[in-house]
């Protein structure tokens, strides 16, 4: 399975415009595979986007209790129907992501947004012809941190990373 956007898929599934407008518009966060582990790309995330003031529902079947605050679920249907879930945000091997883009059209999520390296067409037509918006093979929080201006603070929005300093 390749893990590459095309470029035609780049165009469709990581247009800066829908990103933005799904962070924008996100209150709540399902954060598929989740992982108690902070050195753990999945924690790190849902701790940054906790930070940055989205509600996260942790959802991974081999935890249990409670996690940065929230109650653990081990599936997006097993979450109450009191809890509305804007963002599917996914840390899962793609052969996973067919079946949670179903959980997340049975929730009613808004968006289906599948991490770095992380590519599944299949996923994106479920989600799509259910009327959710799709991101694929893009950070959460690195896309957050873009159009939120904090990727500023390390250089990055710059399009040139280097450590030595300016000449002044």
């Amino acid at each position: 399975m390749n893990t590459i956007l095309t470029p035609e898929q780049d165009a469709r599934y990581a247009n800066p415009l829908t990103i933005q407008r799904v962070l924008r518009q996100t209150k709540t966060v399902a954060v598929v595979g989740l992982s108690k582990d902070p050195q753990k790309a999945s924690h790190f995330v849902g701790v940054y986007l906790q930070y940055a003031g989205y509600r996260i529902i942790p959802v991974n079947p081999t935890l249990a209790g409670t996690l940065l605050g929230e109650q653990v679920y081990p599936t997006l249907r097993d979450i109450p129907e009191g809890i509305r879930v804007d963002l599917v945000d996914v840390f899962r091997g793609t052969r996973h992501c067919p079946e949670i883009a179903r959980q997340a059209v049975q929730i009613g999520a808004k968006a289906l947004w599948l991490q770095l390296r992380i590519v599944s067409p299949e996923a994106a037509e479920i989600a799509e012809s259910a009327g959710l918006e799709v991101v694929m093979d893009r950070c959460t929080k690195m896309e957050h941190g873009r159009y939120n201006g904090s990727l500023h603070w390390v250089g990055m929005n710059t399009g040139i990373i280097t450590a030595r300093k300016a000449k002044r």
